[in-house]
């Protein structure tokens, strides 16, 4: 079992649609929609870790990192590892931009970006992840960032 820290942005425009990326896991399955970011250096700080993920990713390079609005404990397969992630999830604000994929590890799985309107999220038949990310959205829009932070989500897959 390999334990590792995350750390992911939900990068919201004005117009109340977030930033996804759908992604196949390495052994195959359905693909999923997930929140740009990954895994941490172990001698990055949460702020290094993201703009550098940002940065590969997406090409975004100038924004400001946000309160934290969402944690996970996710245990999992990736490829031949057995995971145990913690992530957490920040906000990002920003306007709409034409993301660039240049990760050359994480482009093997990335198949599209997308900017989902935050209202389409709940009804969507897609698998989206976290599962709840509609409601998080929208409770972080109606009455800001969680004070204090829900308890961390524990997932095992």
């Amino acid at each position: 079992m390999v334990e590792r820290r995350a750390i992911r942005a939900l990068i919201l425009t004005p117009a109340r649609e977030v930033l996804l990326m759908r992604i196949r896991a390495p052994q195959g399955g359905d693909p999923f929609w997930i929140a740009p970011g990954g895994g941490m250096e172990p001698d990055e700080t949460q702020e290094q870790a993201l703009k550098r993920e940002l940065a590969e990713e997406l090409g975004l390079l100038q924004f400001d990192a946000g309160p934290i609005l969402w944690r996970r404990h996710h245990t999992f397969n990736w490829g031949e590892r057995r995971l145990s992630q913690r992530e957490q999830y920040r906000v990002v604000h920003v306007d709409r931009f034409e993301p660039v994929m240049s990760d050359e590890v994480e482009a093997k799985v990335f198949q599209a970006f997308r900017w989902w309107p935050i209202a389409d999220l709940a009804r969507t038949t897609e698998r989206v992840t976290p599962k709840t990310l509609a409601a998080i959205l929208d409770a972080y829009l109606s009455v800001g960032a969680p004070d204090p932070l829900p308890e961390e989500e524990v997932l095992v897959d």
